[in-house]
């Protein structure tokens, strides 16, 4: 089958972020399975596409709201009240739909195509809904706005919150109305798009690399605990605040913490035995330095990356129950924990054993490889009994 994958920014050769990691890895896992996948999208600046000579590119585009000007997101609230959409999906009017159409027309015959998250495929559904396609629900959108708006400091920025999270769920509800098919990222989305009872939809589990990992090896820790992310995003943030206002006080004063990642204006205080290393070289090699990765999340839909890539690589970690959406299957070196003072308890334990140099670490090929199993037959029941253009 020649299917198309519609996305607001292509699969790039290096994926950084949790959106550019799982539309890889699900663009490589329908390759997989010997579906021809062509793309259209943008470029987000400083990458390079994938899959250059199956990718038609809309243009090159900065999506990400703390890397832009206080213009273009101007132009962007514009364009949202022009259109009257949600700003995510009012960003994809820099190109014409005639440019859309011309891309799609470009590529020759096709069975059907891929709607990757709401953006582009909101954007651009007209030109989108004759042809046969399924949904990818990347997270509730929705839901995330709404979230957003709760935690917003000010009141405009409360009202665009809610603004976007009205119209993402009448987008997110035509999407799914429209598709033959809907993947979602993990159980509970299913069921917050009302999709459990339709029999047409399907949880995908991720991984961050078709490759599997490399198998288990020593390490020397600088830190007790550490952990990454892009911290200037709202539901990131209200994780690690809570981390920090919560559990942080309740550990020892010589239970080192590094936290890596970009804050955009705000930083945090924090301890003394807190340190912000800001962006580093390497974020594989700045996680395996710490003992222990607390998985914080508090808020957001869709799957953890950074849950899945830390039990990829076989490290051992405490989490609460939203880290761990899209898991069904959590490694024996994962604590669950939701209360900061057992949240603090399990970090302390696994610190004690590992301070007595009993490593904890466990092979991360096992979780890999059931993983993508996971999702080759999820996208397998999706994409079946599909009508030929031939």
């Amino acid at each position: 089958m020649h299917f198309v994958f519609i996305s607001s920014l292509v699969p790039v050769a290096a994926p950084a972020s949790g959106y550019d990691i799982a539309n890889r890895v699900i663009a490589d896992a329908i390759r997989l399975l010997g579906h021809k996948l062509s793309v259209i999208g943008f470029l987000q600046p400083g990458h390079q596409a994938a899959a250059t000579g199956e990718t038609r590119l809309l243009g090159e585009m900065e999506v990400t709201n703390a890397r832009v000007g206080k213009l273009q997101k101007a132009l962007w609230l514009k364009n949202a009240f022009v259109h009257g959409e949600p700003v995510s999906v009012a960003k994809m009017h820099a190109v014409s739909p005639a440019a859309v159409q011309a891309a799609l027309d470009s590529l020759g015959p096709v069975d059907g195509l891929i709607l990757n998250s709401v953006q582009l495929s909101g954007a651009f559904h007209d030109i989108f809904k004759p042809y046969p396609h399924v949904f990818i629900a990347h997270n509730v959108e929705s839901r995330t706005a709404a979230s957003n708006a709760g935690l917003a400091s000010n009141t405009l920025t409360r009202m665009l919150y809610a603004r976007d999270a009205r119209l993402l769920a009448r987008l997110e509800d035509e999407l799914c109305s429209a598709a033959r098919h809907v993947f979602t990222l993990s159980e509970a989305d299913r069921i917050d798009l009302g999709l459990d009872k339709q029999g047409r939809s399907t949880t995908l589990p991720l991984v961050t690399s078709v490759v599997p990992p490399e198998p288990a090896s020593p390490r020397t820790p600088l830190y007790d605990a550490g952990m990454i992310g892009s911290w200037s995003w709202a539901a990131n943030r209200a994780g690690l605040d809570w981390f920090l206002d919560h559990v942080v006080p309740l550990l020892p004063d010589d239970f080192s913490i590094a936290i890596a990642g970009g804050f955009g204006s705000q930083m945090p205080e924090a301890p003394s035995n807190v340190r912000f290393l800001g962006r580093v070289p390497d974020a594989r090699d700045f996680v395996r330095s710490c003992r222990i990765i607390p998985l914080v999340s508090q808020t957001g839909t869709g799957v953890q990356l950074k849950t899945i890539e830390t039990f990829e690589m076989g490290l051992p970690a405490v989490a609460t129950a939203n880290a761990l959406r899209g898991i069904a299957e959590i490694p024996a070196n994962c604590v669950r924990a939701d209360d900061p003072a057992a949240f603090a308890e399990a970090l302390q334990a696994q610190i004690e054993t590992a301070r007595m140099g009993n490593s904890t670490d466990s092979d991360g090929r096992t979780f890999h490889k059931r993983q993508l199993e996971g999702l080759k037959q999820g996208l397998s029941s999706g994409l079946a009994d599909w009508p030929s253009h031939g």
